[in-house]
């Protein structure tokens, strides 16, 4: 089948690489454009535009799709079906309507729970004990647009965002690759979404990494794992931001003011309901290092206080 294929990070060079292996005919490859990326801000291809080329896959890098003369040029590429992971713009009706099969989109949710830009941290974050991935039809509304195929499985509760997203496309791809022919011979009808049930979820800033003490430990515990790798967990303590990496949940009778470090050999801190350890942590300018190291090099522990 001739499919033009849109994404851009990691994770979804999944779907691509497993479209290729299907034997598909990849007409084109369409990822965002190079772009500065790191300390050194260096310009860096995006994922999927270096896979692609890996595979000898034509690839299109327009600033944007809203260019007339973009669209004309996805049009000539004649696809069948397209696919999107990731891409990271919203397509416009013109391009909708190109493949006469329409697109197929990887979801790394249980949709219609968390549509959006960041449903595996939300999932995470809200505790639930099951996740998944579906692929669905693009529709112009958000995420929205009928189930085509789903598979569920058990949240971990040691799950962190970039890990269980990698995993999700991965499962995505076979999803797809297995529908993908059977949608195309009409052996299979898209289900419509609940849209009663629907969720939404935002697009992540820096400051939502910005821990609030007076959670409970087992919410912050949570937001640690959800906010890897962005945007970040963190905190400040005597007027210096740290990253929080790792975190544990820990029994104890202590009882104390949400941010205040206990008088433990772990680094353990009092949060709004419960103690909260911290075990692997990075001071500005440092290394990522265990958080009783940290706390072993600190005088006035009995006066400091996280968050301040």
């Amino acid at each position: 089948m001739r499919i033009l294929f849109l994404g851009t990070p990691s994770f979804a060079v999944h779907p691509l690489r497993r479209l290729v292996e299907a034997g598909h005919e990849i007409v084109g490859v369409v990822t965002q454009p190079d772009r500065p990326a790191g300390r050194s801000r260096s310009v860096q291809s995006p994922p999927v535009k270096q896979a692609a080329l890996e595979l000898g896959l034509p690839v299109m890098q327009p600033a944007t799709l809203r260019d007339e003369a973009v669209v004309a040029e996805l049009q000539a590429l004649g696809p069948e079906a397209g696919v999107v992971a990731a891409y990271g713009e919203i397509l416009r009706r013109n391009v909708l309507s190109i493949p006469a099969l329409g697109y197929l989109n990887i979801h790394p949710s249980l949709l219609p729970l968390y549509r959006g830009p960041s449903p595996v941290a939300a999932a995470i974050r809200a505790g639930d004990p099951f996740t998944g991935v579906s692929v669905i039809l693009l529709e112009r509304a958000m995420d929205a647009g009928p189930i085509l195929a789903q598979a569920t499985l058990p949240l971990d509760d040691t799950a962190r965002t970039g890990t269980l997203t990698d995993h999700l496309f991965k499962i995505g791809a076979d999803l797809l690759a297995g529908i993908l022919p059977l949608y195309a011979a009409g052996d299979v009808a898209a289900q419509p979404q609940d849209h009663d049930r629907a969720t939404l979820t935002r697009l992540l800033t820096k400051d939502d990494g910005l821990l609030d003490w007076s959670l409970p430990a087992t919410a912050l515990e949570r937001t640690v794992r959800a906010y890897d790798p962005w945007p970040g967990a963190f905190t400040t303590v005597k007027g210096q931001p740290m990253k929080i990496l790792r975190t544990s949940v820990v029994e104890a009778s202590e009882l104390g003011e949400p941010g205040f470090i206990l008088p433990t050999n772990d680094l353990r801190v009092m949060t709004g309901n419960g103690v909260l350890q911290l075990d692997e942590v990075q001071p500005a300018g440092k290394r990522p290092m265990p958080g009783a190291d940290w706390k072993r090099g600190q005088a006035d522990l009995e006066t400091t206080k996280f968050g301040i």
